[in-house]
């Protein structure tokens, strides 16, 4: 009896589920130094180009204005940017003595969210990796969550909508992301009156919820503080970092990206969030990427992010932008107008000839629907992509990233901004990984049968010139090693931006 028990329990203990890592001593230590070890920019990333992800949340719900609508909710008397919101609120949902931020959840329907549907639109698109943003300032989960009691899957939708996307993109062979906006979160001006509410056009701006005695965002209701932030820092800080690790541990994103404000949690904090990311992903065999804004992660550790633009110049390393499809706020309003797909992909191929990768987002509606608008561009720029994908995703930038005469504009957070208005004039280069092939863009639709010289000068042996989508061989001629060739008939060119390529001997 005593032999079966035995073996009883030792086939029992076999058969439950056992931690990758739980005899390893972890690769990474919660130093800048261990951690910039890891390989920042692996070859996935290098590939894919270009992802997506979405604001959409409980700021979907009112559609008015931009998504820092929480914020502004509560603020009164001011003139610029989110002035009208204070007033909208007050005519539409109530006074904030009736109605609070937290009772748009229940409006927060999302009863149109299909993650297959989605996550085939972000493929179609062309997008190499797609999630959510996982949590934006507002404090609310977009992922069911045991550490947040205010979450998507308790609440409002009761949809894991993190989860269930990262199912979808997952069976599509795409690297999924998940963006953390939540550091802003954290009440840091309860003791500083100046800074409240009804005292400021602008309270507290590293705080997102305006603090005033007379507010809920004061709350010290033990659910609800939460909800607001208004917390002691020590235990933000904790609550802040037990969120993305649960979004680590439970649903493996290869990329966890923050927004601005990642600086205002302390530095050992950062460090045990970069470190958990990096070993958590190494042991399930994922080549990780943590990306950051401005300074917020050691550049040898982390991924730049650069908001709404891009580098003026060919960069040393590897960078990504988040931009927007819309003209105006990063989640859906009424009314909302796009950017043309032209536009975009121009700008896209601008960032790629820099060693940049695009995040591209879009704005759902409260209600799960993604626009036909938002639709028609993702589209075209998948049947863009598809046509001239041997120039997109296996290529590295050339010796130079290009030339042209668009007017320069400057961006809003650095470099240049994401609409530069290009032309056929502006010509951007990229090379195939094995070196033999050098992808020429046009951005614009060449004049047919004309010469283009190219200015950069082409030190390698040319065996022919050619245009992408077609194939068709084109006349070329080389003196003083700057390449000149006719164009073919407009109909075989693209007025999005044609592409010529030069293969090499």
């Amino acid at each position: 009896m005593l032999c079966v028990l035995i073996a009883f329990i030792s086939c029992k203990n076999k058969s439950q589920p056992q931690s990758e890592t739980s005899n390893e001593t972890p690769k990474y230590e919660e130093t800048w130094e261990s951690l910039a070890t890891n390989d920042r920019e692996p070859e996935w990333f290098k590939d894919a180009k270009f992802g997506i992800y979405f604001h959409w949340g409980l700021y979907s719900v009112p559609a008015f204005d931009n998504e820092w609508y929480p914020r502004w909710m509560y603020v009164s008397g001011r003139t610029e940017w989110g002035g009208k919101i204070f007033e909208h609120q007050q005519k539409t949902y109530g006074s904030l003595s009736e109605f609070n931020y937290h009772d748009f959840i229940p409006m927060f329907t999302a009863e149109h969210f299909d993650a297959k549907e989605w996550a085939d639109l972000f493929k179609k698109s062309g997008a190499k990796f797609a999630g959510p943003v996982a949590q934006h300032h507002d404090g609310f989960a977009m992922w069911g969550s045991k550490v947040n009691p205010w979450n998507a899957k308790d609440m409002g939708p009761k949809k894991d909508i993190l989860g269930e996307l990262y199912v979808e993109l997952k069976k599509n062979d795409m690297k999924t992301i998940a963006t953390f906006h939540h550091a802003k979160l954290l009440q840091r001006y309860a003791q500083d009156t100046l800074q409240w509410a009804k005292n400021s056009s602008d309270p507290g701006f590293d705080s997102h919820y305006p603090y005033h005695p007379d507010y809920i965002t004061s709350t010290t209701d033990p659910k609800l503080r939460k909800f607001y932030g208004n917390m002691p820092a020590n235990e933000f800080h904790d609550y802040w970092l037990n969120q993305v690790n649960e979004v680590v541990d439970n649903y493996a994103p290869d990329i966890i990206w923050f927004d601005s404000w990642l600086d205002k949690i302390p530095e050992n904090y950062r460090q045990k969030m970069v470190a958990h990311h990096f070993n958590t992903a190494v042991s399930r065999g994922q080549k990780p990427i943590a990306a950051y804004k401005q300074e917020d992660l050691p550049a040898n550790v982390g991924m730049l992010d650069i908001e709404q633009g891009g580098k003026t110049g060919l960069s040393d390393d590897y960078w990504l932008t988040d931009i927007t499809i819309s003209n105006y706020s990063w989640s859906y309003i009424s009314g909302q107008t796009y950017k043309k797909p032209d536009l975009v992909i121009r700008n896209m191929i601008d960032v790629w000839s820099k060693r940049g990768v695009v995040l591209l987002n879009i704005s759902p509606k409260a209600n799960g629907t993604i626009l036909d608008e938002q639709r028609q561009v993702l589209l075209t720029i998948g049947e863009w992509i598809d046509k001239y994908q041997e120039a997109v995703y296996e290529t590295r930038a050339y010796t130079t990233f290009g030339y042209g005469e668009a007017a320069f504009e400057k961006g809003e957070f650095g470099g240049q901004s994401a609409t530069m208005a290009y032309n056929e004039k502006d010509i951007r280069f990229m090379l195939s990984k094995d070196n033999k092939h050098l992808y020429i863009f046009s951005l614009g639709l060449p004049k047919a049968d004309s010469n283009i010289e190219i200015r950069t000068p082409i030190r390698s042996k040319i065996k022919k010139v050619s245009l992408v989508g077609s194939g068709v061989d084109l006349k070329w001629s080389v003196t003083n090693n700057k390449l000149t060739f006719t164009t073919p008939s407009s109909s075989q060119m693209d007025a999005i931006a044609t592409v010529f390529k030069v293969d090499f001997e």
